[in-house]
């Protein structure tokens, strides 16, 4: 079956290349799917610029495509129990997680069709009875959207979303690792009346199919989520046109635990921050940050309830937690661990792959306890993406932040104490773009979601996600026009008056 959507067509890929989709749990068949070539890219993008430019799309009013949203949201409650497999057999993540990730996304395309709906332009008040000035929006283009593998339909969906409301158009290129439910989603925006050419699809590895997306010049934005080391090429590559840019780039997030924390609590969402979808999340709680006179305590149980955690397939109903994504990821995590004990770090518990019974043949590695860990070690200022938490000290307020934010990262972070103005001023102080006060990784399609530092450029969600696919501009409407009088007989007669009276160039 064809699984790239170019122009509205469902199409092979012109070299004839595929790749197989094998479930990271177990190793098994999900499907083979089309790998485009940079010839098919091009075209994708050809139908997305010829859609933005003659088509309708852009033109409509909001509260039409706005309407659109609100299908493609009831439509994947329809599918949901199909989407969450495909998801689960793609990432190898528990089915109950996939049913969620359903939820979230159905979360995402409501959020954004119920809220542009109530959208208006804005009124300028310049203080004068002869001039209209209004600010209003506009769609930015062609737009090319890169998304990661871990949470594949929910990342989708933070960009297409926006994105179709605005008026753009898209050229769509998920992770060659786990492409089954974007694919289902563009049969959703077909269905949903999406035209032809305003959504389209890309499949493989970003070397090819991915590379005109941010060096042709007939796209006018860049989307992507992933490594830091791709942002930074494509941020490289999208300067020679002046493209617009968005990167979200992951992070290795503190969670901070005072001795005063419900200790329960805190204690229960440690674990949940960091072997959540076995720590393949950006904002996994990876550095665990705990007040000295807790550390034997806190330390000694996690230890106990991380060696309990209990790994299994998408369909294992006893499972906790899933297989890492690939073999190549493995050997990553695996690497990261071994050079932390080799930098000195305790290695309490996990560090290598998890063989036995049903765990064989799929990618498995158990939840990772690191301790004497400082920010001196590459295992607490690097990205593991993996199961694994490294755990520093500290004495004191003061230096709880200042470990906190010993890192080239940004993204996020948390802070645990009973003392309300102690969780306030530290949040505060944190550079990290969500910081959590006795919680850890909820979020909600109403608020904004990106990084400081090198964990991205941009914001997603929310009116600030909104704000990434759209041009704002101001009209200025003289109501009352009539001759500048700058260089005509008023101006050489000396009429000042007349002349403010008219305004100023800007310098």
């Amino acid at each position: 079956m064809s699984s790239l959507y170019i122009g509205g067509s469902w199409v092979r890929a012109r070299a004839g290349g595929t790749r197989e989709i094998r479930c990271p749990a177990d190793g098994s068949l999900v499907g083979t799917v089309d790998e485009a070539s940079a010839a098919d890219t091009e075209a994708a993008i050809a139908a997305a610029r010829e859609a933005f430019d003659e088509g309708p799309w852009p033109h409509l009013p909001t509260a039409e495509r706005a309407d659109v949203l609100l299908k493609v949201a009831d439509l994947l409650q329809r599918d949901k129990a199909d989407i969450a497999r495909m998801e689960s057999l793609d990432t190898g993540k528990r089915l109950a997680e996939g049913e969620y990730d359903v939820d979230d996304v159905t979360s995402v395309f409501r959020h954004y069709g119920e809220s542009a709906r109530s959208e208006s332009e804005r009124s300028v008040d310049v203080g004068r009875d002869d001039v209209e000035s209004r600010v209003v929006h506009e769609p930015i283009g062609v737009c090319a959207l890169i998304t990661p593998w871990n949470y594949p339909l929910l990342q989708v969906a933070w960009k297409v979303a926006p994105c179709l409301v605005a008026g753009n158009t898209f050229v769509l290129k998920p992770s060659e690792l786990t492409p089954h439910t974007a694919i289902h989603l563009m049969r959703l925006l077909e269905e949903a009346g999406v035209p032809a050419g305003v959504a389209n699809l890309v499949l493989g590895a970003g070397a090819d199919a991915g590379a005109p997306l941010s060096t042709d010049p007939r796209v006018d934005l860049v989307s992507f989520t992933g490594g830091v080391e791709t942002g930074k090429r494509l941020m490289v590559n999208s300067a020679a046109t002046v493209k617009k840019i968005a990167l979200e780039l992951g992070g290795k997030n503190p969670n901070i635990v005072f001795a005063d924390a419900d200790r329960e609590a805190a204690l229960d969402n440690a674990l949940t921050a960091v072997f959540l979808h076995s720590g393949q999340v950006c904002s996994a709680g990876a550095r665990l940050l705990v007040e000295e006179s807790l550390h034997d305590e806190l330390v000694a149980e996690i230890v106990k309830r991380a060696a309990a955690i209990r790994l299994g397939g998408p369909f294992d109903a006893d499972a906790e937690t899933g297989a890492l994504i690939s073999e190549a990821h493995l050997d990553k995590v695996t690497a990261y661990v071994d050079m932390a004990v080799a930098e000195g770090a305790r290695l309490l518990v996990g560090g290598a792959r998890a063989t036995e019974g049903d765990l064989a043949d799929g990618y498995f590695f158990p939840p990772t306890v690191l301790d004497d860990c400082d920010t001196t070690m590459r295992c607490v200022q690097e990205e593991s993406f993996g199961p694994v938490v490294t755990i520093e000290t500290f004495r004191d307020e003061e230096e709880a932040v200042r470990l906190a934010n010993d890192s080239v990262y940004g993204l996020a972070g948390a802070v645990w104490t009973s003392d309300e103005s102690k969780g306030e001023r530290v949040a505060r102080r944190m550079r990290m773009g969500t910081v959590w006060i006795n919680d850890y990784h909820p979020y909600v399609a109403q608020a904004e979601w990106g990084g400081y530092k090198q964990s991205g450029i941009g914001r997603e969600l929310g009116a600030a996600g909104l704000e990434e696919y759209r041009e704002t501009k101001h009209i200025w409407r003289n109501l009352k026009p009539a001759p500048s009088e700058w260089f005509g007989s008023s101006s050489a007669d000396g009429d000042d008056d007349a002349n403010e009276e008219n305004g100023a160039a800007h310098g």
